[in-house]
């Protein structure tokens, strides 16, 4: 890394400045204006379109660093480099598939090019007007493509269908995307069933033997209760992995790396060294050890430190079990088994232990060290000598956070062969239906924490002086910003979306499904300027086609569906091409409505899609029905007017009445309930709402555990970070229980008879 520049100097701006500084927005893709929830146009503040050129690598402080840009942006298009470009997406039914050469070459000299499909299939041919035309039927996949110039001595050689490809000098070399059409479309939905499922924070699951958070086995346990009932999928919040180094860094949507998981799900007595561990066993079996297990199994809110305080050291005598039984050299099956995870995981897992092992490294130093940027200065360069020596010296250290994903792989991969495996039979309870239609259905976070494994792992390609958010709305008045950086899309290109794809696959290799949070970011992204408010924040565009096309493909590999999260300001161009590829889009039953205000009828609700009464980031339905979230917000001063308290509260009032009108409509209202009568949330109320949801002919129906219980306050409030307990709120009833409570088997029985077509 570089030390970081000078603060520009802002100028007073005359118009012709304003013009240069709006130019340069309009050619990296930074808009100047947008239209806000309310149909309000916004204008980017100045000073923010300048940070937000700034983050990207542009100076534009005054009138002079502006131009100054402006050359070296056109300078670095019109500059001969590469004559391909590192990557060309395709869509599979609609060719031509033709390839712009970047940069100009003699028209004397003869170009051939050479494409290698996956499979092994050669094509070649002729540059002809510095355009390559390739064949129009190549299979969906990732091609190679080779550009060679002729030598003079091979001008006139003649080989049938063209020179050979050992013939003339290698130029470039490009990767050729061609997409399908559509994501994958679980074949139960392709033979017209309509799936349901719980959607559950991983976290919050209590069971009578977990260690205080809900785990891998309490996954696996829900998988196979949701097989006795009749659910096609298990949602869940984002895995990705967070911070061994600070566990009360809890929220899933701001990891550390996307691409591995969070070592917290671990159940570490299922662990296969713990039956071999003496030492563990004899510590986890130590009196005071399993009182301070029933403490944390007790308490309502997850005690993240507490938890990592109990895990991490077990884990780590696990390890040590396991370098004594299965040294480097062994032969053993599972020796070989942790070293082919190792060679799979290659250079990304190895630098994510790496960056777990500093992170440790420097927080003992310092605790208030939250991340890379804070590192001495020779240690941010993950391929510093000064890196490279800490590896070596650590070696151990390193492996057991290898050891730890290892870990994490196997009994996350367990839940996702639970839920596909044939039928076993009755257990007692109820017969097993079999498997489930769809299986995991998981998360996917925008982006990752400014100061974790994945910003440090590959710091050219973010913005580090900018974050992901969002404007103002009716949900989140002041505007957001996440501190997630944002990719810089011409780095992710320049990659040939290589980030990208990891990061598909890694969620997708256990999944039945995938959801996209705030799939949007597609095609744009709010950025906000580091260490200003989101008004100063402007939209920057990406590569919309090229990204969705890889979702397709990708999802279409692993078998694996795609739900784009569609909530905002979102413009028609996205859900048009989501519909268009295959994505469902995501419907909330709260902002569901006609437009005279009324909830949509069920039959009215698009077929393409996932619905759901609420999400982790609104109000439960009983909250939603109290007007907990709203009573939360203005106890918290989260309303930026006086005016838009009492718009709310009075809005929320009328949604309730409008609600029970929707339900009176489907003649689903409870005994004894009227729309104007004040009631409460109760359970048939509750239930009423799913199955008011179930008649809807989208493809999937997700019902959120916090309702099927009756919870009253929301998962997450955004807005906040420790004014209110985000990302710890437990389920009130242990899993074992669930079938005695009566519930889940209840409004399970029910979604199941509404979604029989």
């Amino acid at each position: 890394m570089t030390a970081p520049p000078d603060e520009p100097t802002i100028e007073v701006t005359t118009e012709q400045d304003r013009a240069a500084l709006f130019y340069l927005c309009e050619r990296v893709g930074i808009g100047r204006t947008y239209y806000d929830i309310w149909g309000n146009r916004c204008d980017v503040p100045e000073h923010g379109l300048r940070s937000l050129l700034r983050a990207m690598g542009y100076e534009a402080g005054n009138r002079a660093q502006v131009e100054a840009s402006i050359r070296a942006e056109e300078s670095r298009i019109a500059t001969p480099g590469s004559p391909l470009p590192p990557v060309a997406v395709f869509w599979q039914d609609a060719p031509p598939f033709v390839v712009a050469l970047q940069s100009a070459m003699r028209e004397a000299t003869r170009h051939h090019w050479d494409l290698y499909e996956e499979n092994g299939t050669h094509h070649h041919g002729e540059v002809n007007d510095f355009r390559i035309e390739l064949p129009p039927n190549l299979p969906a996949g990732y091609h190679r493509l080779d550009l060679r110039v002729v030598l003079p001595d091979a001008q006139s050689a003649t080989v049938a269908g063209g020179p050979s490809a050992d013939e003339g000098r290698h130029l470039a070399s490009a990767l050729v995307i061609v997409a399908p059409r559509r994501c994958f479309l679980a074949d139960a939905l392709q033979a017209g069933h309509r799936a349901w499922g719980p959607t559950v924070q991983l976290y919050s699951l209590r069971s009578e033997r977990n260690w205080g958070i809900g785990d891998f086995t309490d996954l696996t346990a829900l998988v196979r209760l949701c097989r006795r009932y009749g659910a096609a999928l298990v949602g869940l919040n984002p895995l990705h992995a967070l911070f061994p180094h600070d566990p009360e860094h809890a929220s899933p949507y701001s990891p550390s790396s996307r691409r591995f998981c969070d070592v917290l799900y671990l159940d570490v007595e299922a662990v296969e060294d713990y039956a071999n561990c003496a030492q563990a066993r004899e510590h986890v079996l130590n009196p005071d050890f399993q009182n301070r297990l029933w403490e944390l199994r007790s308490r309502d809110l997850v005690d993240y430190a507490g938890v990592s305080a109990l895990k991490l050291p077990i884990l780590e005598m696990l390890h040590a079990q396991f370098r004594r039984d299965h040294p480097h050299e062994s032969n053993s099956a599972r020796a070989h088994a942790f070293r082919a995870f190792q060679m799979a995981g290659g250079p990304a897992l190895r630098r994510h232990a790496l960056f777990e092992a500093l992170q440790e490294h420097f927080t003992a130093q310092d605790p208030r060290n939250w991340g890379w940027p804070q590192w001495p200065w020779e240690y941010r360069d993950p391929e510093s000598p000064e890196v490279h020596r800490f590896e070596e010296g650590n070696g151990t250290r390193v492996e057991f956070y290898e050891y730890l994903q290892w870990q994490a792989e196997l009994q996350l991969a367990q839940a996702h062969a639970a839920a596909a495996a044939p039928p076993s039979g009755s257990d007692g309870h109820a017969q097993d239906a079999g498997p489930l239609g769809i299986g995991l259905y998981q998360d996917l976070a925008v982006s990752v924490d400014a100061g974790g494994a994945e910003s440090w792992s590959a710091q050219e390609l973010f913005a580090h002086d900018a974050s992901a958010g969002c404007p103002p709305d009716d949900f989140n008045l002041h505007g957001q910003q996440w501190g997630l950086l944002p990719m810089l899309p011409e780095r992710l290109r320049a990659r040939a979306y290589a980030p990208f794809i990891a990061v598909l696959r890694a969620n997708m290799r256990h999944s039945g499904a995938l959801r996209i949070d705030h799939v949007m970011g597609l095609m744009r992204l709010f950025w906000v300027p580091r260490g200003d408010l989101p008004s100063a924040g402007a939209y920057v565009t990406y590569p919309f086609e090229h990204l969705l096309g890889i979702v397709a493909l990708e999802s279409q590999r692993n078998r694996c569906m795609v739900i784009g999260e569609d909530l905002g300001t979102v413009p028609d161009e996205v859900r048009g091409a989501m519909a268009r590829s295959g994505l469902l889009s995501y419907r909330v039953l709260y902002f569901t409505r006609r437009h005279d205000g009324e909830f949509l009828d069920p039959r009215d609700f698009p077929r393409d899609s996932l619905v759901t009464a609420a999400t982790h980031d609104l109000a439960t339905l009983a909250g939603f029905w109290e007007g907990r979230d709203l009573e939360m917000r203005e106890s918290l001063h989260l309303f930026p007017t006086e005016s838009m308290r009492i718009r709310q509260f009075e809005e929320r009032k009328r949604d309730c009445v409008r609600l029970l009108h929707a339900l009176q409509r489907e003649s689903l209202l409870p005994p004894g309930v009227e729309p104007g009568s004040v009631v409460a949330m109760s359970q048939p109320l509750a239930a009423a709402v799913q199955e008011y949801l179930a008649r809807t002919p989208a493809y999937v129906l997700s019902v959120q555990l916090e309702d099927v219980f009756g919870c009253r306050d929301q998962v997450n409030l955004p807005g906040t970070v420790d004014q209110y307990a985000n990302w710890r709120r437990k389920l009130p009833v242990p899993i074992e229980q669930w079938e005695k409570d009566g519930r889940f088997p209840d409004l399970a029985r029910r979604l199941a008879a509404e979604r029989r077509l």
